[in-house]
């Protein structure tokens, strides 16, 4: 989890992240401007990212953690100009929490893909159903959309248009948002990361659905990605090879230590993640999990006496 902040193909401009100041309005690309929050911490690094479409009619894209002083920060930015969307990536608190206040605000609608649950898979329902809870990402439970989008939907204010993008893998409702002003640039929430690697903790995260999202996000040939943390990422494809990459070598080092007998998550974690801090345990046992799930759902382990948490993991 830690060593994922150490490469990921080339890193972001220095540049670029010596400019992510708290409060001060940067434009990233043409047609949008970055606020960081803030809200630092080892899950957020820098600060979650809110983005700004356009100039006169404008979408706010993630406003982030429920913070009066981002809040004033995203009115000065907009000054006297009329806000038309509020988007979420997703609904993790550090997202979405501050989209109510910032609404009564401007009286701008809430635009997400549903209720925080939507957009689950068959296996991850029942593991809810069953009592499986996510590992404390902070889910903003209570948000309801304005307005609901949907996978490919077009949405545009008078100076800006966006293509939604079902990115799941991360969120199960995680939307991306292709700016159509040069085609070239993604806003791509926490599915793609500028500063380590993306947090797949179930009943929310799905591995499989994460693969799918990347592959998904490489087939549009975008020149940039603006991530939901971290610096601007200008090199999307070496990117996303290298957390593809990471995914897989993760899933290997799972099964190769599965050739040794059955074990627990727990027990996995231990062993692969012997340097982690015990601050940071926590959510590497959420990703092993995730693995674990996924290669359940490919049937290449078996899980005892059934798929949870606490099973005992075995090879097929």
């Amino acid at each position: 989890l830690c060593r994922a902040r150490e490469r990921g193909g080339k890193e972001a401009k220095m540049s670029d992240a010596a400019q992510m100041v708290p409060g001060r309005a940067e434009v990233v690309a043409p047609g949008v401007r970055r606020l960081l929050a803030p809200n630092p911490s080892p899950m957020t690094g820098p600060g979650t990212n809110t983005y700004l479409l356009g100039q006169t009619d404008i979408a706010v894209v993630d406003p982030g953690p429920d913070d009066p002083a981002h809040l004033s920060a995203i009115l000065a930015a907009i000054n006297s100009q009329t806000v038309s969307h509020i988007l979420i990536t997703h609904a993790h608190r550090d997202h979405s929490a501050l989209a109510p206040a910032l609404a009564q605000a401007t009286g701008a609608p809430i635009c997400a893909f549903g209720h925080p649950e939507a957009g689950r898979s068959a296996t991850m329902q029942t593991l809810a159903a069953n009592g499986l809870a996510g590992g404390g990402e902070g889910v903003h439970t209570e948000l309801t959309p304005d307005l609901v989008l949907k996978d490919g939907q077009h949405i545009q204010g008078a100076d800006w248009s966006a293509t939604t993008l079902h990115t799941p893998g991360h969120f199960a409702g995680h939307l991306a948002f292709v700016v159509e002003a040069n085609g070239e640039v993604a806003l791509t929430g926490d599915t793609i990361l500028g500063w380590t690697s993306t947090l797949i903790s179930p009943p929310d995260g799905d591995v499989g659905a994460f693969m799918t999202s990347c592959e998904r996000l490489r087939s549009l040939g975008a020149k940039q990605f603006l991530p939901g943390h971290g610096p601007k990422i200008d090199e999307p494809a070496e990117r996303l090879d290298w957390l593809m990459g990471h995914r897989r070598n993760r899933e290997a080092q799972i099964v190769a230590m599965l050739t040794n007998g059955p074990a627990t998550v727990a027990e996995l974690t231990t062993q692969i993640y012997a340097d982690v801090t015990d601050y940071l345990l926590p959510m590497a046992e959420r990703n092993v999990l995730a693995h674990l799930i996924d290669l359940h759902e490919r049937n290449r382990v078996n899980a005892a006496p059934k798929l949870s948490a606490t099973a005992i993991f075995a090879l097929r």
